[in-house]
């Protein structure tokens, strides 16, 4: 199995295209809508499984606990950006400033991750610990997309 920074980055890679086409759409158009809805669902996705994978590895170790807080605590952070755009009307100039307020951010989130957060945790985690991590985030992965694209909680982990 791939190690759990190997597919948290190809997730971000992901990410950034759809960032990249959502910030070319224009107005309340089917596009926009499929981009950033498809973009929703896959980041709810992500950080869900990211933090019952390799956030909660983290959060064990005390050496790292600084470390996953802040990065849940910025899942929150854009969580609630996600929803804010969910309610406004896309047509709306209010919508395209929220949403370049939730790419800083994000795009912000995904660098620090990159390049302060995986390095410091792979420095800590052996290789076992890593791949252990990437089964438990490919599992938990397709469950927490199928709930994202139902609006689901995701109140149904094992």
């Amino acid at each position: 199995m791939a190690k759990i920074f190997d597919l948290l980055k190809e997730d971000h890679d992901k990410h950034r295209d759809l960032i990249k086409k959502i910030m070319k759409t224009e107005g309340d158009s089917a596009e926009r809508r499929e981009l950033f809805t498809e973009f929703r669902e896959e980041v709810t996705a992500h950080a869900n499984a990211e933090e019952q994978s390799l956030y909660a590895e983290m959060l064990s170790r005390p050496e790292l606990q600084d470390d996953g807080r802040h990065s849940v605590a910025e899942h929150k952070e854009l969580d609630d950006l996600l929803a804010e755009l969910s309610e406004m009307d896309m047509s709306s100039s209010g919508w395209l400033q929220k949403f370049k307020t939730l790419r800083h951010d994000y795009e912000h989130h995904i660098e620090e991750e990159e390049q302060e957060m995986f390095p410091a945790a792979d420095e800590e985690f052996a290789a076992k610990c890593e791949e252990r991590l990437g089964d438990i985030y490919a599992d938990r992965y397709p469950a927490e997309l199928e709930s994202a694209q139902q609006g689901v909680e995701h109140d149904d982990r094992e």
